[in-house]
């Protein structure tokens, strides 16, 4: 995968801010990439390597650096997660909830109070994880309450993607009144019990098990109104599934041309002596690489109109509502499209080197497997029918729903608001 990272193309008018950090990372992406194969082929979680990203800074790329960050915007930190997905697309996914946290104090950072004190936390290299999906009734089952004049959690939550990797857990849950609340603790808390017991068949190194909350004590300063969260948080989500879809279609791009140039090989009814001379076997390249390069482009377009929702909380309330519209309708368009055309291009690769691509020593088929399995979140056929529905009818998308066990009042309010799950 070095060639990739190698000839990977920037943003088109690249900051000092962003040569900087680029060269910074560009070299751990290819450590990395190095040893990605092996790690699927073993299913090795990626702690070393998330601890290189942790130790150069990468979780604080977005953070001001005056605050110890890169400074840098969405299209620029997009441009590096996706190299950085091309490598392994398990941990762009791993970091998505702490990108995701990240992203919360920024927004509310000297608009609704001062939130240094967490930007710092993940510029000295912290990372957080998330608590959020559950299989409970109306999506959340997990309580925040008091007990001995403490506030405890208690409950159990699935698909806690990254948080076997992380210092924090940003967790949702209800107080016995009812009301949702968000909640940050700490993975070293008593009580906090983490599990690898991610069975899906793709994205298999991602951290995605099971939490469990046992009277696990919280810090009241730690809990906030879900309702405050930033806006355009499931765009976010979305958008960092659309990182991994776009990495992938470049790391089957990658593997195509690197297999087919080595490939010795040849079916007697070809068209050249070499393999990677055949007309046919280069056109089946071709569009493979024309699907990774719609994947990027799309999802560096996604960025921009994060760059703009993200500057808009400063232009007033009809800007902010109209760019938090427009960055939710674009990543479900998004989402719609790659859904599609990666796991495709993941699945052409094996037209191009017959029987001997199915080997498992290859792993080949990781691509197709990962991509379907990033496919499978937040389903897009949902997102089709919300887009349509504003296309049509200029009705809002929903910015917060559920998933978990229907229940008879569920069944006859299938879009009643709840705290979201978002199979992060």
């Amino acid at each position: 995968m070095t060639e990739t990272l190698d000839h990977a193309t920037t943003s088109l008018h690249p900051t000092p801010a962003f040569e900087v950090a680029a060269a910074k990372y560009r070299p751990i992406f290819q450590r990395i990439a190095a040893g990605a194969l092996d790690r699927e082929l073993a299913r090795e979680l990626p702690f070393e390597q998330i601890g290189w990203l942790k130790d150069a800074g990468f979780g604080a790329a977005r953070i001001p650096a005056e605050l110890g960050g890169d400074g840098l915007g969405w299209e620029e930190f997009t441009e590096l997660l996706i190299q950085l997905a091309a490598a392994d697309s398990n941990i762009p996914q791993a970091l998505r909830s702490h990108i995701a946290l990240v992203e919360e104090n920024l927004y509310h950072h000297g608009r609704s109070g001062d939130r240094s004190n967490w930007l710092q936390r993940f510029a000295s290299g912290e990372l957080a994880g998330n608590a959020w999906t559950e299989p409970g009734a109306g999506g959340t089952a997990t309580v925040l309450s008091e007990s001995g004049g403490k506030l405890v959690l208690n409950g159990r939550k699935f698909y806690t993607t990254g948080t076997i990797f992380a210092d924090w857990i940003d967790v949702t849950a209800k107080r016995p009144d009812g009301s949702d609340v968000s909640v940050i603790i700490s993975t070293k808390t008593a009580g906090v019990e983490t599990y690898d017991d991610w069975d899906g068949f793709g994205q298999r190194l991602t951290g995605s098990g099971t939490t469990v909350f046992t009277d696990a004590e919280v810090d009241p300063a730690n809990v906030s109104a879900f309702a405050d969260r930033f806006p355009y948080q499931t765009a976010l989500y979305q958008h960092i599934l659309l990182v991994a879809l776009a990495g992938i279609a470049q790391a089957v791009t990658t593997d195509a041309a690197t297999n087919v140039r080595e490939r010795k090989r040849v079916f007697g009814h070809g068209n050249a002596p070499l393999v990677r001379h055949d007309a046919q076997i280069l056109q089946v390249v071709g569009g493979i690489s024309a699907k990774a390069y719609a994947a990027r482009a799309t999802t560096l377009s996604v960025a921009r109109s994060l760059d703009r929702v993200f500057a808009s909380r400063q232009e007033g309330a009809d800007a902010e509502k109209a760019a938090n519209i427009a960055v939710e309708l674009e990543s479900g368009q998004a989402q719609i499209v790659l859904s599609t055309l990666v796991p495709q291009a993941a699945g052409e690769l094996f037209n191009t080197l017959g029987a001997s691509s199915t080997s498992t020593g290859k792993s080949l088929d990781r691509h197709w497997r990962n991509a379907r399995t990033v496919a499978t979140h937040n389903p897009f056929i949902y997102k089709s029918r919300i887009v349509g529905d504003w296309e049509v009818n200029a009705t809002e998308p929903p910015f917060v729903w559920t998933i978990g066990e229907a229940n008879a009042d569920a069944a006859r309010q299938p879009h009643s608001p709840a705290a979201p799950s978002a199979a992060v």
